[in-house]
């Protein structure tokens, strides 16, 4: 169960760096061309998950994967936060110790720069990456 656990632990690390890295991502990857950073699949999917983290965090929830992880760890016998050297050096990189208010700003104030980004650069379709998903002003409804 603890290597489950330290799986779960390994998947709520990369779904913190795909949401932390998006934006330096989309602001980089317009600046150089990076077509693939405005398909609607990458774009739809980060803004989803930060909106979630938003929404748990002001209605205090915890992350789903927190708890499977915890949960896990229990079902094997150990502690809730103790253990493998992953469990230790990752929970040091996403876990701090605030109060709850101050995570629901933060996220807050990163979920707007998203939407800013999706305002600056909206996600496109088709092969070249031009197209974009907003209509333009000219175009009837």
């Amino acid at each position: 169960m603890q290597a489950l656990a330290d799986a779960v632990l390994l998947l709520h690390l990369a779904v913190v760096l795909f949401v932390v890295s998006g934006p330096p991502l989309i602001a980089l990857g317009n600046r150089w061309g990076w077509q693939w950073v405005n398909r609607p699949a990458y774009r739809v999917a980060h803004l989803l998950l930060i909106a979630v983290v938003v929404a748990q965090a002001w209605l205090g929830a915890l992350c789903p994967l927190t708890t499977l992880e915890v949960w896990l760890r229990r079902q094997g016998g150990g502690a809730g936060y103790e253990g493998s050297f992953i469990q230790q050096g990752v929970r040091a990189l996403i876990y701090h110790e605030a109060p709850m208010w101050v995570f629901a700003v933060v996220y807050t104030v990163f979920a707007g720069i998203v939407v800013l980004l999706w305002w600056r650069y909206p996600p496109t379709r088709g092969r070249s990456g031009r197209q974009s998903l907003r209509r333009p002003l000219s175009q009837p409804r």
